[in-house]
């Protein structure tokens, strides 16, 4: 009789075979009896004309057989296996179900028959819990978690109708009721060989998505039409300006007299009532909702713990961005796929997320351009928009395909440029780099920042990813401005501007000197910015009106325009003046630009191999500041770029030190400067320094609820977060 079934089966013709508990109509729920289960047997090959039939055995004969691609159900009964003409060599197991008292690889809990799960053994001979592997196949990984094996035949739960692919054979159950929790599987039908240079590794990851990615989720219409109009009264930006000097003699001209510009941003207004805008933990603030795109890297070199703890910054992502905010995932590695479209972070929104983020594996080389194509792609196509919006791209290697392996100095990516978000008006989408690593290309990583508008971080420790995105995205759900429009006028007219010294932010002089203009663009709850703008003084009496300072914005929650009222800027002009003292502001100002003057110059004589050189630049710029009148009042910003400098010179005591981590600490030091705004720098400095000058409260806040969840203890705070708002009081101008 065994014989006979044997031969039955074999019949068949099966690679991979489903096997789903056969439900009758009046049958007990509450049956006592076990001893045996009615199962199905379903062909995988795709036809209208199916082979089916049924067969009863007990769970010790059915997990005797290790068959390729079978299912044992959950319902506690084992399912019968069939033995298919690749694994009839293989050895039967005699131990019974001991032999499937083992792990799930991918939830990591115990996989035992009788517990309420079904089973999956691949081709490949190792099993998963049905509900995880299905997971991993519905999101794009098409092998095995364990072994990496390409599967010909593919695990799928879900509805029938809608999901499938066309083209692709599906298995149906017999007698199977359209309940959504069916089990099926997918045999995919071979892809096309794409066309294009450096496609010589086979490690490719699928990319079964539309071509066109317009199928971004709706916005939250509801939640806009309801905000508090009263909201957007106090969310204005505060202007400052300093003179270098407060008096000058009345028969004195200056030929360079430095004026500081100083912008902060309002703070970010706290709601007593429920809101769609908070940040899933129970904080609601009243913010403009986000449009966040995560470019993640999930090449070969990202296997192991890297790969694990990306998964959980990006599980704390999706935790912290509200109702009303989306987010999509691509992921690349030779080449790259979107996970899931612009999706709102609801409850639901979130579990889908993390359900996707969970199935990433590693292999391949490194495509960063291909990933970077379709994250912008995923911004210009969708339908509808937030009014924030920003891509993070992490990578932790050199890219394999687009650009030169040649590194130098000189070293731009052309190729990047084309690749990021068109704009539409002056609305810049900003791209947040972080390099992981020692062996990421930072050079092409931080063109691609500054490019964008975005910054440049350095995760130079596994352990630190996820505080990285917090700080990040702390900023991005609070920003209060966007752009930012700051303009300079000539109230006198023998008082022409000479240059404005505004970083990375781009600025313009008109032709008759009397005029000029700043475009910052957005900012972050209580975010600052400083520019120095220089002009000639001529003599006078009494009081010199020098120039005004206006500014325009956009309101993103409120939607409306902004203007602010012009700040005048005066100097008294006494007869005589005793004792000229410079303001601090100014000069610490200057001292910041002036040490990221050097540190590029610094960078660039490195570069060169000239390292012994770069060590002196800094080495002098460092008693230039500490010999300067705010160094030597103890400022703490003096204090910070003296530590910075220090830790840059470390870095560049030797090439391999400074192929490893020194030129990634500098870029992303010149990336938070030029931008004045934090980035992540590694993870060896002063720890009583404020390194971090940049950050405003709402990274310290989620950089403090990372780390509180990262440990079972009370988190150390880190010495960004110990100094974070040590600065002391601004004086006010006279």
């Amino acid at each position: 009789m065994e014989s006979r079934w044997r031969k039955a089966k074999m019949s068949l013709g099966l690679n991979l075979c489903v096997y789903v508990p056969r439900t009758l109509e009046g049958d007990d729920a509450g049956s006592p009896n076990t001893g045996s289960s009615t199962a199905a047997l379903v062909s995988p090959v795709a036809s209208s004309s199916s082979t089916a039939t049924s067969a009863n055995t007990t769970p010790t004969a059915a997990s005797a057989e290790q068959s390729n691609g079978k299912v044992k159900g959950g319902a506690g009964a084992l399912m019968p296996t069939t033995p298919t003409p690749t694994s009839a060599g293989l050895r039967l197991s005699k131990s019974g179900n001991k032999s499937f008292k083992k792990t799930c690889a991918i939830c990591l809990t115990t996989m035992k028959p009788g517990q309420g799960h079904a089973l999956f053994t691949a081709e490949c001979s190792h099993t998963f819990h049905f509900h995880c592997i299905s997971a991993n196949v519905k999101h794009g990984s098409s092998s095995c978690p364990v072994c990496r094996i390409k599967w010909k035949e593919l695990p799928f739960r879900g509805p029938l109708a809608a999901e499938s692919p066309q083209g692709n054979g599906r298995i149906n159950p017999v007698n199977g009721h359209q309940n959504g929790g069916h089990m099926t599987i997918l045999r995919p039908l071979p892809r096309a060989r794409s066309s294009g240079r450096l496609h010589h590794l086979a490690a490719l990851l699928p990319d079964t998505g539309p071509s066109t990615f317009n199928d971004d989720e709706p916005l939250d219409l509801l939640s806009e039409a309801t905000e508090d109009p009263q909201q957007g009264c106090l969310r204005t930006v505060e202007i400052k300006t300093y003179p270098e000097f407060t008096e000058v003699p009345e028969n004195m001209s200056e030929r360079n007299f430095t004026i500081l510009i100083h912008l902060k941003a309002p703070l970010a207004q706290n709601l007593q009532k429920p809101s769609n805008l908070g940040d899933g933990n129970g904080l609601n603030t009243t913010r403009a909702p986000v449009d966040l795109i995560t470019v993640l890297d999930v090449s070969g070199s990202m296997a192991g713990t890297k790969l694990a703890l990306l998964k959980r910054a990006m599980g704390f992502v999706i935790q912290n961005l509200g109702s009303s905010d989306r987010l999509s995932v691509i992921a690349f590695s030779s080449s790259a796929r979107r996970l899931f479209p612009l999706r709102r972070m609801t409850e639901s929104g979130r579990q889908q997320s993390l359900l996707a983020v969970n199935s990433l594996t590693s292999n391949g080389g490194t495509n960063i351009a291909e990933g970077l194509r379709k994250g912008s792609k995923v911004i210009e196509e969708r339908q509808a928009k937030n009014p924030v919006c920003s891509i993070i791209l992490l990578s932790d290697g050199q890219d394999t395909y687009t650009v030169s392996p040649t590194a130098g100095v000189h070293k731009a990516a052309p190729e990047y440029c084309v690749l990021l978000p068109s704009t539409n008006g002056n609305q810049q989408v900003p791209v947040h780099v972080f390099g992981f690593g020692a062996d990421h290309d930072s050079v092409s990583l931080h063109s691609i920042s500054q490019t964008s508008g975005g910054t440049f971080s350095f995760i130079e420790t596994e352990a630190a990813i996820q505080d990285a995105f917090a700080q990040c995205i702390g900023g991005l759900l609070s920003v209060v401005v966007q752009g930012l429009h700051v303009k300079v006028e000539s109230l006198h007219p023998d008082v022409h501007f000479g240059s404005i010294r505004s970083g990375s932010y781009s600025s313009r002089i008109a032709d008759d000197k009397r005029n000029g203009s700043i475009d910052v663009g957005d900012l972050y709850a209580e975010e600052e910015r400083d520019f120095l703008v220089s002009v000639n003084v001529p003599p006078g009496y009494g009081e010199t009106a020098l120039l005004k300072v206006g500014c325009v914005y956009r309101d993103p929650l409120m939607k409306e325009t902004v203007n602010m009222a012009d700040v005048q800027v005066k100097i008294s002009r006494p007869a005589f003046v005793s004792l000229q003292s410079m303001s601090i502001e100014v000069d610490r100002q200057k001292n910041r630009l002036h040490a990221a003057e050097v540190i590029a110059e610094a960078r660039f004589t490195a570069e060169r191999g000239d390292l012994s050189n770069a060590v002196s630049l800094l080495e002098d710029c460092r008693r230039m500041i500490m010999g300067s009148a705010s160094g030597q009042s103890g400022d703490r910003l003096c204090q910070a770029l003296d530590a910075e400098l220090k830790e840059m010179q470390d870095r560049m005591a030797n090439r391999q030190r400074y192929e490893a981590s020194g030129r990634a600490y500098v870029l992303s030091g010149l990336s938070s400067h030029s931008w004045q705004r934090a980035t992540a720098r590694g993870d060896s400095t002063d720890s009583e320094s404020l390194i971090q000058s940049y950050q405003t409260s709402s990274m310290v806040d989620m950089l403090l609820r990372s780390q509180t969840l990262s440990r079972s203890s009370t988190p150390r705070p880190t010495p960004q977060m110990r100094h974070a708002k040590s600065f002391p009081a601004r004086p006010q101008p006279r």
